[in-house]
């Protein structure tokens, strides 16, 4: 089943709930009536239900009990929603994991991607991926020098590769402020749309992650010769599905069995459809580089 709420509403209503009834005795470990999942904000919201929906149908199969859909409004409504437990898994980006996980430290990490990445990474498959800063190849832009004054787009505040590594290491490597040295500095909404910001000329430069950008190319939204690439971080841990520590060990286990069973008929339908070639198990000190960042 897949709802199309505002995830505000839903944490409000989780959040409501929880104020109402102060007085009762908190569960050791919680069995939801249903499985509430959810993901940061990445391209279409259609393509990423429709990827996911194999790996939901074995996950309700195993755990027993529905699994929803919660559509997302930006990544901030998904840390939000971990955090008042009105989400209990979610795909997330590695700088809005650390946020979560400052929220609420029993926000675990139990899987990530290896992603087919034929246009950006040595052997065409990785576990990580990088920020790169991009302009129209046929544009003027052919150095960061050349970028002083002009028009940027970022993905999202809790981006990693598209706000937070720009904001920090690309910032500090070049010595600069994004805010004083471009002219305008605005939120696309997400990577591909930042993309896009630059090829229909709505922004002279954006910082996307690698692996996006290499979709776009594999299936045919853009060639490699439109892009410029300027800038290219050190390698960024891929993006970690986690679950909410409250829920029961059993449920955890099995949902952690569920990601991790490569050779799943259901699992291997989603990887096909996100492009990536197996699940691997992920951890909390994965991301120590992400929550080290001043």
């Amino acid at each position: 089943m897949k709802i199309a709420a505002s995830a505000f509403a839903v944490v409000a209503a989780a959040m409501a709930l929880a104020c109402a009834t102060p007085a009762m005795a908190q569960p050791s470990c919680e069995r939801p009536e249903r499985l509430r999942f959810s993901f940061v904000p990445q391209g279409s919201d259609e393509e990423q239900q429709a990827a996911m929906d194999p790996l939901l149908d074995a996950l309700r199969s195993q755990l027993k009990i529905p699994v929803e859909m919660v559509v997302p409004s930006s990544y901030g409504s998904v840390i939000e929603g971990l955090i008042a437990g009105a989400i209990d898994v979610a795909r997330l980006g590695p700088a809005s994991y650390v946020t979560a996980r400052k929220g609420d430290a029993k926000i675990t990490p139990f899987a990530s991607m290896e992603q087919q990445e034929p246009n950006f990474a040595p052997g065409g498959a990785s576990a990580v991926y990088y920020s790169l800063l991009v302009t129209r190849q046929q544009g003027p832009y052919d150095s960061i020098a050349s970028l002083r004054g002009k028009v940027l787009a970022l993905a999202d505040p809790d981006s990693t590769s598209g706000a937070l590594i720009p904001r920090h290491i690309f910032a500090r490597q070049n010595g600069l402020r994004l805010a004083s040295y471009f002219s305008r500095v605005g939120y696309s909404g997400n990577h591909e749309q930042s993309a896009l910001a630059v090829l229909n000329r709505n922004a002279d430069a954006a910082f996307v992650a690698s692996t996006n950008l290499s979709r776009m190319i594999t299936e045919g939204r853009l060639k490699k010769r439109d892009l410029r690439v300027l800038w290219r971080s050190a390698p960024i841990p891929f993006d970690p599905f986690v679950y909410r520590g409250q829920l029961c060990a059993d449920i955890r286990n099995k949902i952690r069995a569920v990601f991790l069973d490569n050779k799943s008929p259901e699992v291997r339908a989603t990887l096909r459809n996100l492009h990536a070639t197996r699940f691997v198990p992920a951890r909390d000190a994965d991301y120590r580089i992400i929550r080290d960042l001043p």
